[in-house]
C-alpha cells in the first residue's frame, strides 16, 4: 500500500536524509505504519532515532547538520510537540542549521468520513487556529501537505529551502487523513530541487575589498561563522598570510581560523573592554558575522574603513541591525574568498608591507599566547577554567569535536582549547540554553569514530533534559563526554544585572534568586538515565586523572560520561 506517508519517507531517503529524530503521537498512525511496512519489505528509509523530548531531538538534528552540513528530519506531535521545540528552534534558526521539521495536524473529520478521522478526545483540544503560526517567525519555509499526490515534491521543495543560503529550518504539517491517503507512486528527482548555487562577489566588489586590504597598515578580518564551510578556513588562512591581515573572532559559532596561528588575535564575547585588535585596525573586513562587535563596549576606531561580506548582509530576521560599512555584499564566504585569492594572483603585492603587517599581528598574537599560558598554571586553591580546559586539551585528539555551551565561560573555553582543525569546535550559534547534550548525540551519529566532548554550565545542563539525552546516548550507542561546570547557579543573569546596575540594590543583595544550592547530582542523573560514567572533581590536582577516567569510559567502554567540575 502506497500512501502519502510512504512518499514522505521516500522523499527523505532519496534526498540523502540519514535520520528521523522522532517524537510520535496520535497524529502519526500513517507514518508509523509506513515505517513498519518499509522495514517489513526491506525498503531503505532514514533511521529513526526515538527522542523522549522534542527539543533534544531538534538539537541532535542540529548537531548532525553542524558536523556534516546535511539536513536531517525531526518529527513532532501537532501543536504541543511544536511548542516543546521552543528554544531549540531559536538555535536552529539563528544558527542557520538546515533541518526539516514535520508535525501532524489533528484530523479534519469527526464522523469517520476518511481513514484517520477523529477517534480520541484530545484531537478536539489540539485543533488550533494557526499551528504553522507558532513557528512562522523562525523558519525559512512552512507549508501544509494537502494531498498525497505531491507530498514528495513538497518535501523536496522544503529541503531545497533549508539547504539554500542562508540555511535554516523548514516546517511541514499534514493532517491524519492526508497522511493516510492512498496515492500512486510519484517520481521526483532531488536534483531538480537542488539548493541554490552560491552567490559570488562582483568584480567591482573584489577590487574594492582588495584595494582597501592592501592599502591598510593594520588590516583585520572579523568573523563569527565563516568556518561553517570547513574549506573556507583554508582559503581565509591563505588570504591573510598573503596580505598580512590579522583575524579576530566575535562570539564565534564554529572554528574559523587555526587558534595557534600567528595572525590570530583571539575572540571576544561580552567582555566589558575595548578589543585591542579591533581598535588598532585601519581597515576591517567583516566576513560572516551577526555580531561583529558590541558598540557600547568595543568597536573599530572612527577612521577605520569597514567593508562587509556575508551570506545574509541585511540580517533580515533581526529588526535592529547596522554597522558603519562603506559597502555590503551578499556572497557565499567560500566563493568570495576563492575569488579574492584568485584576484591576488594578478596583483603586485608589496612584500615589505606584508611583512610589517604580519610582524605587528604576530607580536600581538605572541603576547596573547603568553598570557594564556601563564593563566594555565596549576592553581593552589579552587579549580580555574584555564587549568581545567588546558588539562582537557592535552588529552584530546586533533579531530575531537568540542561543543562549547559555557555561556559566561565561552571565552576561556575557546581560548584554552586551542583548536586548529575546521569542524572541531561549535556553539549553538544562538542564545537558547540546553543545546550541547542533544547536539553531542547528533555529532556522534555524524562522526562515530571521533571523540565528542560537550562543555556546559550547570544551568545549561539542566535545560538540556539530561535524562532524555543520556537515555538516547545509551540506546543509540553515541557515547560522549559531558563536562558540567558547577558554579551553583546562573551566572549570566548576575553579570547582566551588574553590568546595567553596578551600584544598585542587586549588587548588594544576598541573593538574586538564581542559585542552584543545594546542587543536584548532575553526574548521577546521567548514570541513572543512561548508565553513564559519573565523575565529580573539586581539587585542581585531581582534574587530569578525572578527565582521563571519563574519556576512558567513552573511548574504551563505549558509554557516555558526565564529569561534574566544581568551580568557585
Amino acid at each position: 500500500m502506497y500512501t502519502a506517508s510512504t512518499a514522505f519517507l521516500e522523499a527523505l531517503q532519496e534526498a540523502g536524509v540519514a535520520f528521523i529524530f522522532g517524537n510520535f503521537g496520535s497524529d502519526h498512525p500513517a507514518l508509523l505504519e509506513a515505517i513498519a511496512e518499509a522495514r517489513a519489505h526491506g525498503r531503505p528509509i532514514p533511521e529513526v532515532i526515538t527522542c523522549p523530548f522534542e527539543m533534544v531531538g531538534l538539537h541532535a538534528a542540529q548537531g548532525y547538520a553542524q558536523v556534516t552540513g546535511k539536513p536531517q528530519a525531526v518529527v513532532v506531535h501537532v501543536d504541543s510537540g511544536t511548542l516543546t521545540l521552543g528554544g531549540a528552534l531559536h538555535n536552529v534558526a539563528k544558527g542557520r542549521a538546515p533541518v526539516l521539521i514535520f508535525a501532524g495536524l489533528p484530523p479534519y473529520t469527526q464522523e469517520g468520513e476518511r481513514t484517520g478521522s477523529r477517534n480520541e478526545f484530545i484531537m478536539w483540544l489540539q485543533d488550533v487556529a494557526d499551528q504553522r503560526g507558532i513557528v512562522r517567525g523562525y523558519v525559512k519555509y512552512e507549508a501544509e501537505l494537502r494531498t498525497g499526490a505531491n507530498v514528495k515534491q513538497m518535501v523536496l521543495r522544503a529541503l531545497q529551502f533549508a539547504s539554500s543560503d542562508p540555511k535554516g529550518p523548514v516546517y511541514l504539517t499534514g493532517a491524519r487523513e492526508v497522511m493516510e491517503q492512498k496515492s500512486k507512486p510519484v517520481k521526483a528527482s532531488p536534483a531538480a530541487f537542488a539548493p541554490l548555487q552560491p552567490t559570488a562577489l562582483t568584480q567591482g566588489a573584489i577590487d574594492a575589498v582588495l584595494d582597501d586590504l592592501l592599502k591598510a597598515k593594520r588590516p583585520l578580518i572579523a568573523t563569527s561563522y565563516v568556518g561553517r564551510q570547513p574549506e573556507a578556513v583554508g582559503e581565509l588562512v591563505k588570504l591573510c598570510e598573503r596580505i598580512g591581515a590579522g583575524v579576530y573572532e566575535s562570539c564565534p559559532s564554529t572554528l574559523n581560523f587555526p587558534q595557534d596561528h600567528d595572525l590570530y588575535t583571539g575572540t571576544q564575547w561580552n567582555q566589558p573592554f575595548q578589543n585591542q585588535a579591533l581598535g588598532e585596525a585601519d581597515m576591517v573586513l567583516v566576513l560572516d558575522s551577526d555580531v561583529p562587535w558590541i558598540p557600547t563596549i568595543s568597536k573599530p576606531n572612527a577612521r577605520a574603513i569597514i567593508r562587509h561580506i556575508d551570506v545574509d548582509p541585511l540580517k533580515t530576521d533581526i529588526p535592529l541591525w547596522y554597522i558603519p560599512a562603506v559597502s555590503s555584499h551578499q556572497a557565499d564566504s567560500l566563493t568570495a574568498l576563492r575569488q579574492l585569492n584568485a584576484a591576488l594572483d594578478k596583483r603586485r603585492i608589496n612584500a615589505a608591507k606584508v611583512e610589517a603587517r604580519r610582524a605587528h599581528w604576530s607580536a600581538r598574537s605572541a603576547e596573547r599566547r603568553a598570557k594564556l599560558a601563564a593563566a594555565e598554571a596549576e592553581p593552589r586553591g579552587a579549580i580555574t577554567m584555564p587549568w581545567l580546559i588546558a588539562c582537557l586539551r592535552r588529552q584530546l585528539e586533533d579531530d575531537a569535536i568540542c561543543l562549547n555551551e559555557g555561556i559566561t565561560n565561552y571565552q576561556p573555553i575557546c581560548d584554552h582549547l586551542i583548536r586548529t582543525r575546521p569542524g572541531t569546535l561549535f556553539t549553538s550559534g544562538a542564545g537558547s540554553l540546553g543545546w550541547s547534550g542533544g547536539a553531542a548525540i547528533g555529532a556522534k551519529l555524524a562522526a562515530p569514530d571521533r571523540t565528542v566532548v560537550a562543555i556546559s554550565g550547570d544551568g545549561s545542563y539542566m535545560f538540556g533534559v539530561p535524562s532524555s539525552v543520556q537515555w538516547m546516548a545509551r540506546r543509540y550507542e553515541t557515547p560522549y563526554l559531558h563536562i558540567v561546570l558547577n558554579n551553583r547557579g546562573w551566572n549570566a543573569p548576575r553579570f547582566s544585572a551588574l553590568s546595567v546596575h553596578p551600584d544598585g540594590y542587586a549588587s548588594r543583595a544576598n541573593t538574586l534568586d538564581i542559585s542552584f544550592d543545594p546542587s543536584p547530582d548532575y553526574a548521577g542523573i546521567a548514570a541513572a538515565a543512561g548508565g553513564a560514567y559519573a565523575g565529580r572533581v573539586a581539587a585542581p590536582d585531581e582534574v587530569e586523572e578525572a578527565i582521563a577516567a571519563a574519556l576512558k569510559a567513552v573511548r574504551e567502554e563505549k558509554r557516555a560520561a558526565v564529569l561534574e567540575v566544581w568551580l568557585p
